[in-house]
C-alpha cells in the first residue's frame, strides 16, 4: 500500500490543469497519517450563526460565486459562506497545508479522479453519499470524486470539453472552412501562415496544455472510445503505431504554433487569439468565459476532436473539472452538507451554467449559451474521455505528467517521437493493470 504522505503528494502533483509541486503534508506511520484529521467539535445549535470558509482555485469566478452564495444564504440565514479563491498554481500547496493542520476551511475544491481519490484515501474528507441530490448526478461524473472505498467525497462541479476555438471572421475572410480532419487542419494552417496569421495560438510553458491539445489532435490518428477501451484492456499500449502517429502529428504542428511557443504562457497564447492575431486556440471549454470577458465581440466558434476521415466520427473530449468536498476536520459538518446539497441542486447547476458559460455536471440543466448548447449536443452525439487525465493520472510522477514532460522534451529536440511513447509506456507499466 502506498503511504499516506505519498498519496497526498500525488494528489497535488498529478493534475490536469496545473503542474505544480509541493512537499508532503504529513509524515506517515505504518501506512496511517500521523496528522489524521482532528475530531470535529460539537456543531452549534440550529440557528446559531456559522461561517463556512470555502477554498477554490478559480479567482476569476469570485463575482459569480458571490451571487450563488447569496442565493444559498437567503434560505439559510444563520449560515454565511466565505469564498476564498487562490491562484491555481498555489492552490495545491495551500490545500495541503490546511488539510494537514485541520483548521481554517470547511469546503474545499478537489482536483478530479486520482487527485480526489488520494485525498479521500488519506482520510481528510467526509463521505457525502447521503447528501440530497448527490445520487442524482450521473455515475460517470461521480467517479471523478470517489475514494478507493467507492464512497463519494465531492459534488462534481462542471464538465470540461477540450475544443479547438476558432475565429470565424478570420477563416471567412480568407475563404477557409473549419477543419474537420488532420489533412484539413494542415491545409488550413498552411493557408493562414501564408497570409501572415498565426494558425494556432498554442503555449507550451505549462506542459498540461500539450496533453489537452493532444487529446483533440490524437483522435485524428487513433479515434475515440474504441481505442481507449483497447488501451484499458491491454490489447494495445502507448507503443502502438496509432498512438505514436498521434505524437508525430503533435510534432508536425509545431511550425504552425507561435515562435518559441514552448516558452510562452497560456495568457500570451490567449491574447494572440482574442486580439485576432491567431486563428485557432486549443484548450478546455472553460476559456470561453475568458475570451468573452476580454473581447465580447470576438466571433468565436468551436470544433470537437478531429475525425479520422472526412465525415467520420469527431468525438467531444470531456472530463470532470473538479468537485467540492468537506474536510473531515470541519467544525460545521451539518452546515457544510447543507451547502453540498445546494451545489448538487438543479438551481445551482443552472446558475453555474448561465453565469459562467460552463457545462454543469448536474442532470437536467439546460445551457443558455449557444456555444455551451453546441458542446452539449456534440457530447450527446459522440464523446470520449480525456485519456491521460481520466485513466492515466496515477504513478509518481503520473503517467500523464510523464507524457506531458516528454512532449516538451520532443519540442526542444531532446526526445524523439518513439522515446516519448516509450517513456509514457514505461511510466504506465509501473502501476497500470489492464482490465480483464
Amino acid at each position: 500500500m502506498r503511504r499516506v504522505g505519498v498519496w497526498l503528494i500525488c494528489a497535488v502533483l498529478m493534475l490536469v490543469v496545473s503542474a505544480c509541486s509541493s512537499s508532503s503534508p504529513s509524515s506517515t506511520s505504518g501506512g496511517q497519517a500521523t496528522g489524521a484529521a482532528p475530531t470535529p467539535a460539537v456543531e452549534p445549535a440550529k440557528g446559531e450563526p456559522v461561517e463556512l470558509v470555502m477554498y477554490s482555485w478559480r479567482p476569476e469566478d469570485k463575482e459569480a460565486y458571490n451571487k450563488f452564495i447569496a442565493e444559498f444564504e437567503k434560505k439559510h440565514a444563520n449560515i454565511k459562506v466565505k469564498f476564498k479563491p487562490f491562484k491555481s498554481t498555489e492552490y495545491n500547496t495551500i490545500l495541503s497545508n490546511s488539510l494537514t493542520a485541520g483548521t481554517g476551511v470547511d469546503i474545499v475544491q478537489l482536483r478530479p479522479y486520482s487527485g480526489a481519490t488520494s485525498i479521500a484515501d488519506a482520510g481528510y474528507l467526509l463521505p457525502i453519499d447521503d447528501v440530497k441530490g448527490v445520487q442524482d448526478i450521473p455515475k460517470a461524473y461521480l467517479d471523478a470524486a470517489r475514494g478507493s472505498d467507492q464512497k463519494v467525497y465531492g459534488v462534481p462541479l462542471s464538465i470540461n470539453s477540450a475544443v479547438i476555438f476558432y475565429n470565424k471572421k478570420i477563416l471567412e475572410d480568407n475563404g477557409l472552412q473549419p477543419p474537420q480532419t488532420w489533412d484539413e487542419l494542415i491545409q488550413v494552417s498552411h493557408a493562414l501562415q501564408a497570409k501572415g496569421i498565426v494558425p494556432i495560438a498554442q503555449a507550451g510553458k505549462a506542459a498540461y496544455l500539450l496533453s489537452i491539445a493532444h487529446s483533440v489532435i490524437g483522435t485524428s490518428s487513433y479515434g475515440g472510445n474504441e481505442y481507449v477501451e483497447k488501451l484499458l484492456s491491454g490489447e494495445v499500449n502507448f507503443n502502438d503505431p496509432a498512438f505514436k502517429e498521434s505524437i508525430r502529428r503533435m510534432q508536425e504542428l509545431a511550425p504552425f504554433f507561435p515562435p518559441d511557443f514552448i516558452g510562452i504562457d497560456d495568457k500570451d497564447a490567449q491574447a494572440l487569439f482574442y486580439t485576432g492575431k491567431a486563428a485557432m486556440y486549443i484548450n478546455g471549454s472553460y476559456r470561453l468565459e475568458t475570451f468573452e470577458k476580454q473581447s465580447p465581440d470576438l466571433p468565436i466558434d468551436i470544433l470537437p476532436g478531429l475525425a479520422k476521415e472526412k465525415g467520420g466520427d469527431a468525438p467531444m473530449i470531456n472530463w470532470v473539472d473538479g468537485s467540492y468536498g468537506i474536510p473531515k476536520a470541519t467544525k460545521h459538518p451539518e452546515e457544510a452538507k447543507l451547502f453540498m446539497e445546494f451545489l448538487a441542486s438543479k438551481e445551482f447547476g443552472q446558475m453555474f451554467s448561465d453565469d459562467l458559460s460552463r457545462l454543469s455536471a448536474i442532470a437536467g440543466v439546460t445551457p443558455k449559451h449557444p456555444l455551451v448548447q453546441k458542446m452539449t449536443q456534440l457530447s450527446e452525439k459522440s464523446m470520449a474521455p480525456f485519456l491521460m487525465l481520466v485513466h492515466f493520472g496515477e504513478g509518481t510522477p503520473t503517467t500523464k505528467t510523464t507524457f506531458e514532460d516528454s512532449l516538451q522534451g520532443m519540442y526542444i529536440g531532446k526526445l524523439t517521437v518513439d522515446k516519448v511513447a516509450e517513456d509514457t509506456q514505461a511510466s504506465s507499466d509501473k502501476w497500470f493493470k489492464p482490465k480483464k
